[in-house]
């Protein structure tokens, strides 16, 4: 199929590209790497009036460590986090680089980018994943200036965000180190959709955790972060039976859906066992 027919509008700074989207009305949407929305408007399931393309905005496209944290550029492109050779980023931010492998395909690494996936909000995507469970920021642009929202309430449910129709997506904020986070996944082919994902962070000292955060995608509408995971590890030993308790913990916490992929009571077996590596590899 084809897309629709739109205008093209070609956009040189943030500032012009907020002004064009107050212009032109909820109709228009932005194109950065156009990963998702390309083969979204080829199968006409989105119809924008208008497409803004930014990916001339080369300031968005940075890595940059600080004494806030990890700031990563919207047009930053998934290729760039993967290959990168930062030893600050890999030091206290390596499960960014680390996860990248998990998406899509060479070509939509190279091309794709930090801010369209976050924009885009889908609840199997690996950089919402870890957005939530790094508890970052998104920092969004529009008219009325600059705002920050943590992702845990950018992400609204399947494909919705907090983002308003005048804003676009500028950076994203990992305020906080974590040396130990790691994400697993399983899909049925290498490089298509997550069936469920699971992301860690994990916190161990002494021979004994201290703390652990478990953020699911593939299992509803929303990812969902899974609850007193922390009180279930506290003090318990880095070992089998804790990852495996947890696991069920988190089980027993999602009603995902059946579809074609795989049954309510698949999804919910896969998400213990996803959880369990996920807190094996990071223990490791």
């Amino acid at each position: 199929m084809k897309p629709a027919a739109f205008v093209y509008h070609r956009a040189h700074d943030v500032e012009e590209t907020v002004g064009l989207l107050a212009r032109l009305g909820p109709e228009a949407k932005i194109l950065a790497g156009g990963q998702s929305l390309v083969p979204m408007l080829s199968f006409r399931l989105a119809r924008p009036s208008a497409l803004e393309d930014v990916m001339p905005i080369l300031d968005l496209a940075y890595l940059r460590r600080d004494a806030d944290g990890l700031h990563v550029g919207a047009l930053t492109r998934h290729r760039a986090l993967e290959t990168t050779r930062d030893a600050s980023i890999h030091d206290g931010f390596g499960v960014l680089p680390r996860s990248a492998h998990w998406i899509g395909h060479y070509p939509i690494r190279s091309r794709g980018t930090f801010g369209g996936s976050i924009a885009h909000g889908d609840p199997t995507s690996e950089w919402c994943l870890l957005a939530v469970l790094l508890e970052a920021r998104v920092v969004l642009q529009g008219p009325r200036g600059r705002r920050t929202l943590a992702a845990e309430d950018f992400f609204q449910g399947f494909l919705t965000t907090a983002a308003e129709p005048d804003e676009m997506v500028v950076e994203v904020c990992f305020p906080r180190p974590a040396p130990r986070a790691a994400l697993t996944e399983f899909s049925q082919r290498q490089g298509d959709f997550a069936v469920v994902a699971a992301a860690v962070d994990l916190e161990v000292a002494d021979g004994a955790c201290r703390s652990a955060r478990v953020v699911l995608g593939g299992v509803g509408p929303e990812l969902v972060v899974v609850e007193s995971v922390e009180d279930a590890v506290r003090g318990r030993p880095p070992t089998g039976a804790t990852w495996r308790e947890v696991g069920e913990l988190a089980a027993r916490q999602i009603d995902p859906p059946s579809d074609v992929h795989g049954s309510r009571d698949y999804r919910r077996r896969l998400a213990a066992v996803l959880v369990v590596r996920g807190l094996a590899e990071a223990a490791a």
